[in-house]
């Protein structure tokens, strides 16, 4: 635990509640109760020994709730007609080359 401190101070850190955004914390984790192999993927994460891909999803804690699950793939356009019926401006994102294939990308055997 002292060294997944250390690692976190030298990321410019306070203390655990404080990376818990950045990190991905659980709220237990932001308290300072890891499992060993929690502690040992975010120090490996934090020593550049992992990529950094967002959140670390380690164990049960991180699986995506059932709604998450349900939006994750409910079709773009049925997304955007209920954030539009509750009032929200939805604009299409502008198209980027490591998110979605353009028209020259081989997407074919």
């Amino acid at each position: 635990m002292r060294e997944l401190l250390a690692l976190l101070n030298d990321a410019g850190h306070t203390d655990f509640r404080d990376a818990r955004g950045p990190m991905g914390f659980t709220q237990r984790q932001a308290a300072g109760e890891f499992t060993r192999d929690e502690a040992a993927a975010f120090i490996a994460r934090l020593q550049g020994n992992e990529p950094e891909v967002g959140p670390l999803a380690v164990g049960p804690a991180a699986r995506l709730s059932a709604q998450s699950q349900l939006l994750r793939h409910l079709p773009a356009e049925q997304l955007v007609a209920e954030l539009r019926r509750r009032g929200w401006m939805v604009t299409e994102p502008v198209a980027n080359s490591s998110s979605r294939p353009g028209p020259e990308a081989d997407c074919g055997p």
